[in-house]
């Protein structure tokens, strides 16, 4: 077993140690909370995704309004200056 190996065989099994604290402090407390399955999921965790609109101020839109034609300016003053 190589060293990557061997540090994921204690994690799972630091997991289940984990796992098995919780389910026992859960029947103690009498809480209602789902219980983590006992496997281990691999791979990459879903994306988390952003919920409802996304709404911008009135002054929010002015000002990007202002810097970007700032922007425009800056550029376009350089592309003369290239130019000219």
């Amino acid at each position: 077993m190589n060293e990557v190996e061997n540090i994921i065989a204690q994690l799972e099994k630091q997991l289940d140690s984990i796992q098995r604290a919780l389910s026992a402090l859960r029947e103690v407390s009498g809480s209602t909370a789902a219980v983590q399955p006992t496997g281990v999921k691999r791979g990459r965790p879903p994306l988390k995704r952003r919920g409802g609109k996304r709404n911008m101020t009135a002054e929010a839109r002015k000002r990007m309004s202002e810097g970007q034609r700032r922007r425009w300016a800056e550029k376009r003053a350089a592309e003369a200056a290239d130019n000219g």
